[in-house]
């Protein structure tokens, strides 16, 4: 299966720049998610590489082929929209059978394809049912087997759960799972969902009016965002962030904040203030003081998913969120005892960039790096 490489690619819309000169390459055979928020571009980004929109400039590969003047029937893809594209008036059988009659396939091998998508999308039992007795769920999953039968080298989805219930995002979510991983072409998805994201993909590419700020796994990404975008972003809720002043104390940056039981050295930078970031459910909580823990005031508290608590807290000035484990929640009243890990705090410049540093109590050794 080819990679797409996509070298300086830009889309202008008058004077709204969609897509800013972005290069990079989603590797052969793997599933890239292009997640943001609406109107970061990836929509218009996934257009651009199908053929349904024309770049202002840059260039589209598959592998070494140029394909960015090629229409897209030339570019041998499969698309599968938010809307489901079925044919009312016809079986779920012929649905997925159109495309590969005109292909000029013979009897034999339709049956074989259409048999082998509706096993990996779980469509047996309806192959024979009308499009207009489906629900929208099981409709998107007939548009999706259709794409896949004609097995196109690469398979573009824009937004393809998005307007369907809540029971059969998850089941979609499931088969779609299942099936990339069968399937073994080169898939790029579209989603505003981190949570599809988080499950369907190899690599995520975070995108952020019109640029990629980060490409990574989802586990890199979530654990080690770029900028401050990436760690708000993702997660729920998303990071906290705390602005903070750095002191050079004998040459020495210096963090002092009601934050931290004493100060800390940060070392790898020579910032006078700095954001910090960490995600609520690093924050360690305990009902009763320890040696590395301050006080905080219990603002608000509620149960989310999972049976977690999730708390706003507040220390000095600076409130912020925390979860605790479902044993430990019930044991905290009207105040927290609060550790911030140091391995598990992220600090950024001025420009919301992450800092290459490394944070240790004063009086010891760099420990986080």
């Amino acid at each position: 299966m080819p990679e797409i490489r996509i070298v300086n690619l830009r889309k202008e819309y008058k004077d709204v720049v969609a897509v800013n000169d972005v290069s990079t390459t989603f590797q052969s055979s793997t599933v890239t998610c292009l997640l943001g928020p609406s109107g970061c571009g990836k929509t218009t980004l996934l257009r651009m590489i199908a053929g349904l929109e024309k770049p202002t400039s840059g260039d589209i590969y598959f592998d070494q082929v140029r394909v960015t003047a090629l229409s897209p029937s030339q570019r041998n893809i499969g698309m599968v929209f938010q809307y489901p594209v079925v044919y009312q008036g016809l079986t779920v059988y012929r649905n997925i059978e159109l495309p590969l009659i005109e292909e000029k396939l013979s009897k034999s091998e339709r049956r074989k394809r259409v048999d082998q998508v509706a096993e990996i999308l779980d469509l047996k039992q309806c192959l024979q049912m009308y499009t207009a007795q489906l629900d929208n769920s099981m409709r998107q999953k007939v548009s999706v087997a259709r794409a896949v039968a004609r097995q196109p080298r690469i398979i573009l989805f824009d937004e393809p759960i998005t307007n369907v219930d809540v029971n059969s995002k998850v089941e979609l979510k499931r088969v779609l799972k299942g099936s990339t991983k069968q399937l073994g072409q080169t898939i790029i998805y579209v989603t505003h969902d981190q949570t599809e994201a988080m499950t369907l993909a190899d690599q995520i590419a975070l995108m952020q009016e019109g640029v990629i700020v980060q490409r990574d796994s989802p586990r890199e990404l979530y654990n080690r965002p770029n900028d401050v975008f990436g760690g708000w972003f993702l997660g729920n809720p998303g990071m906290n962030f705390f602005d903070l002043d750095l002191e050079k104390v004998n040459g020495v940056q210096l963090l002092k904040s009601p934050l931290f039981p004493s100060p800390l050295v940060v070392t790898g930078t020579q910032e006078s203030r700095v954001r910090l970031g960490i995600r609520p459910e690093y924050i360690r909580l305990s009902a009763g003081q320890t040696p590395v823990s301050v006080r905080a005031e219990v603002l608000r508290r509620s149960i989310v998913v999972g049976g977690q608590y999730l708390f706003v807290l507040k220390i000095g000035d600076q409130s912020f969120k925390a979860k605790a484990h479902p044993d430990m929640g019930p044991r905290i009243q009207n105040e927290a005892w609060v550790e911030f890990p140091l391995k598990q705090i992220a600090l950024f410049g001025p420009h919301g960039h992450r800092l290459d540093t490394g944070i240790a109590k004063a009086e010891g050794q760099v420990i986080a790096q």
